[in-house]
């Protein structure tokens, strides 16, 4: 593998004590550690193609968290999938993983999420869409978790938003 596709992430928010990881494509052989991550995440486990994966890994190789590229059948394409292990969250995994994704993929990129997650969204640039502004696909599923009142009885709902390649300044 090039050594471009491999990032060395040592934010400072790190401790000096926590390695270092790195984020890299996924293989072939990763796919099992794919689909019990995102299983164990409880979030949805449809279209887990190891080969639209990036993964942050320990320098052991470990995976600690995953992040894909998921294409739809309109053309639009989605942030997914994003996992980091309960023991590496609150280090940077999730955002190393998400800034690379951003970096290596061009505009726009839309992604589903909770209402309550829209904010630590938003720091990468992602903003929220109406109905009307969304592609087909999320105007469905968008649709269809109104109807079913998925995520309601938590005081939730479903938020769509989309990456225009402009992040914030921090």
């Amino acid at each position: 593998m090039s050594s471009s596709l491999l990032l060395r992430w040592s934010r400072t928010n790190l401790k000096a004590t926590d390695p270092p990881f790195t984020i890299r494509a996924a293989k072939l052989t990763d796919q099992r550690t794919i689909h019990r991550i995102v299983r164990a995440a409880r979030i949805n486990p449809t279209g887990l193609k190891w080969q639209r994966f990036w993964l942050a890994v320990t320098p052991q190789d470990e995976v600690i968290g995953c992040v894909q590229l998921k294409p739809h059948a309109d053309g639009s394409r989605e942030l997914a999938s994003l996992v980091v292990v309960p023991a590496w969250r609150g280090r940077g995994v999730a955002r190393a993983l998400i800034e690379h994704l951003l970096r290596v993929h061009p505009p726009p990129i839309y992604l589903m999420c909770r209402s309550s997650l829209g904010v630590f969204y938003t720091r990468f640039g992602f903003q929220p869409l109406s109905s009307e502004q969304m592609p087909p696909y999320f105007r469905r599923v968008s649709q269809l978790a109104s109807l079913a009142h998925l995520l309601r009885q938590e005081g939730e709902t479903l938020l769509i938003m989309r990456w225009d390649g402009v992040s914030p300044v921090r």
